[in-house]
């Protein structure tokens, strides 16, 4: 049989599923996969391996390969290894992104080109699915489209030695626009750029081309999840085969393990601290409440420097587990001990039970602490589900969302939605699946990443952290409040009262609730190391937090060097109102009195600009322009950094937009070469992110 080794990359699974998919096919299609994360060097080496390679690799931050790749692009980027090492090395490769951040699918694309340059060859087009469009629309014809490639590749190579370029096997299903010639190294390894022949980003076309699609189809009668209409309705449909199940699920009155939160995360060490304060930073009538929260962790090891990150361990929603487990009919054996085996019948390949389900714990804790019940259930998990439908316009209604044809509804009334499976089973009554089904296709429940919003020069023994409640409408109409930030805002409650340090009836002092945190791997986005390098920070909202430790830790290390000589600072701070949610004011007035922050400017989307502090525009990235050349100086003629936080959705992108217009003004370039140089100054670490969506 046809062998080829399949490696992926993944942050939290999306690309390791995608992998499994591949795997599950190739017999389908006469081949054989060796399937192995990246991170198993032990299991492959690519230097003497003979057989085709097929990647699925995400991007997680604002463009890293994931945390499994970590040490393998580390080896490919050793600057010492031939530039044939891999001229043996043909390979197909899928790169999973989000077009909503500035670099694309960069994760999969820092392998792509580095893989070009030590001399491996394509024998199949990358591709690159966007998850703000549905990753499905290129996974699915990238891998329908993959068989032909490996077939045409061994047909090439039998018989005969594989020492001319293979032309790359396409299909018209992908939707890669065309690259323009030497376009491939302009961006280096930091962004990769596809336009087409208008110049419009790939994601822009999707989108374009997606609305040009419902503004062709529009009915006459609404949708709904529960529901499709003509031509759906009456379409012959094209149904994916229900994926293999493989756990077998005992529950076992007997009791349970000792329950531990740091028992769920990978993350080493995890430290149990108590909330020593909480602040609301907004006031009542804000359209989002914003909360400051003091860790107390003088007891610990946990260290950090201004700018790292670090993650809150959080549980699902304690009425959602108990809505599910109702749903589910299971409320009674809530606190039975969960026993896994893989089923002996299973026809999945390389079954395995489920890494982030601990042995021996109880149903309660596995929802509540283990599984994203808020997930969104994948087009295999809705397939598996229509096995377990009773009712006949509910079966249907599932097997659209999860068909080919039914793509753009489940675009729409599920991915887009936010669905979840409890959402699912409140609009399907009649499907009643069994626990393994959702043990088998519910994600880990992931930590939440937090910047550190304080230094601990200037907070000796403390960790700030700043966030909003998010707060949402679901499919049902239910107000939902994000997982970590409802929990929090609910454990911080107390707090918040006056009182926080009341005592019990009996005198006793209050407990300060505790949360478990966890370091992030350390990243790039922190002062440079020589206090005389100017920076510009830009943070609206929420985005400021990592500039408050920046600031408070300048401010402490003036104090420390009396007559030092420290470089100009830049604020770049936007709200809607001034008196509602203008974040940290008193603060930055003294840090701007004082010149720890030499230049102070605020924008208020929602007000009018008044006073000298304020600069005329309405967003961050107006502000930025308006100060256009003062900023071009810092970056290009003074070393200087810029620093970037906050929404990756909409600020992210026309901040960037706006700093491109400002080097193509400034330096009197075209818009590429500005592209290329703030391509460079991303390269040099000299502009950085911290950006989510």
């Amino acid at each position: 049989m046809r062998r080829f080794l399949l490696l992926y990359a993944t942050q939290r699974g999306q690309a390791k599923a995608i992998a499994e998919v591949i795997y599950e096919k190739a017999v389908e299609h006469g081949f054989a996969a060796d399937l192995h994360c990246i991170s198993e060097s032990d299991k492959y080496d690519l230097k003497t391996e003979t057989a085709p390679l097929v990647m699925v690799v995400s991007t997680t931050g604002t463009g890293d390969p994931p945390d499994t790749a970590r040490e393998f692009v580390k080896g490919i980027q050793d600057k010492t290894l031939p530039v044939d090492v891999f001229a043996h090395l043909w390979y197909g490769l899928l790169g999973l992104g989000d077009s909503e951040y500035t670099y694309f699918c960069n994760g999969g694309r820092i392998i792509d080109k580095r893989l070009q340059e030590l001399g491996a060859q394509r024998f199949y087009d990358t591709g690159h699915a966007d998850d703000c469009m549905g990753l499905e629309q290129v996974v699915e014809p990238w891998i329908d489209g993959l068989w032909a490639a490996l077939t045409k590749h061994f047909m090439s190579s039998r018989g005969k030695e594989m020492n001319g370029a293979l032309k790359t096997a396409s299909h018209a299903s992908l939707t890669r626009e065309p690259v323009q010639p030497g376009l491939l190294h302009i961006e280096s390894q930091v962004e990769l750029l596809r336009l087409d022949d208008s110049g419009r980003k790939d994601s822009e076309v999707w989108e374009q081309n997606a609305v040009n699609r419902v503004q062709s189809s529009a009915p006459s009668a609404e949708p709904s999840l529960a529901r499709s209409i003509a031509p759906l309705s009456q379409a012959s449909l094209n149904i994916p085969a229900p994926p293999p199940e493989y756990l077998q699920v005992h529950l076992q009155e007997t009791r349970s393990q000792e329950e531990n939160q740091a028992s769920v995360t990978s993350a080493d060490p995890v430290f149990q601290v108590p909330i020593s304060k909480a602040v609301q930073l907004t006031t009542n009538d804000a359209v989002k409440t914003t909360l400051l929260v003091e860790l107390d962790i003088s007891k610990t090891d946990f260290s950090y420097q201004p700018g790292d990150a670090f993650n809150v361990i959080c549980p699902n929603s304690e009425s959602e587990v108990q809505n599910l487990l109702q749903r589910l009919h299971l409320v009674d054996r809530g606190k039975h001990c969960v026993v896994l085996e893989v089923r002996a019948d299973t026809k999945k390949k390389g079954a395995a039970l489920p890494q982030h389900i601990p042995e021996r714990c109880s149903l309660q804790f596995i929802l509540t602490w283990c599984l994203e019940i808020r997930a969104v259930p994948k087009k295999a998990f809705v397939r598996a589900l229509v096995d377990y439908t009773g009712d006949g316009a509910e079966k249907r209604r599932l097997q659209e969302l999860c068909s080919r044809q039914g793509a753009a509804d489940y675009n729409r009334f599920v991915r887009d939605a936010c669905a979840s499976v409890s959402d699912l089973l409140c609009t399907f009554p009649s499907c009643q699946p069994p626990l393994s089904l959702l043990l088998e296709h519910l994600p880990k429940l992931q930590p939440r990443p937090y910047s550190c919003a304080s230094s601990a020069l200037f907070h000796p023994g403390k960790l700030h952290f700043v966030f909003n409640i998010v707060e949402f409408l679901s499919t049902a109409e239910v107000l939902r409040r994000g997982v970590c930030t409802g929990w929090l805002a609910t454990l911080v409650a107390s707090v918040l009262q006056p009182n926080m340090h009341a005592s019990h009836a009996d005198g006793r002092k209050a407990l300060a609730p505790e949360i478990s945190i966890s370091p992030r791997t350390t990243n790039s986005f922190h002062l440079p190391n020589d206090p005389t390098v100017p920076i510009v920070m830009v943070g609206p909202g929420t985005g400021i937090a990592p500039f408050i430790g920046f600031l408070q830790h300048r401010e402490k290390l003036r104090e420390q060097s009396p007559g030092g000589h420290f470089g100009e600072t830049w604020l770049f701070f936007g709200c809607r109102h001034k008196d509602r949610d203008y974040l940290f004011r008193e603060e930055l007035r003294h840090f701007h009195k004082h010149g720890i922050l030499t230049h102070l400017k605020v924008s208020f989307s929602r007000d009018a600009p008044v006073g000298e502090e304020e600069a005329p525009a309405k967003y961050v990235q107006d502000s930025i322009e308006h100060h256009s050349t003062q900023v071009a100086r810092v970056l290009l003629h003074e070393n200087g950094c810029i620093y970037m936080c906050g929404d990756a959705k909409n600020m992210a992108k026309d901040v960037n937009d706006a700093l491109v217009r400002i080097i193509s003004k400034e330096v009197g370039v075209d818009r590429l070469e500005a592209m290329k140089t703030l391509a460079t100054l991303k390269e040099e670490k000299r502009y950085l992110q911290d950006i989510w969506s």
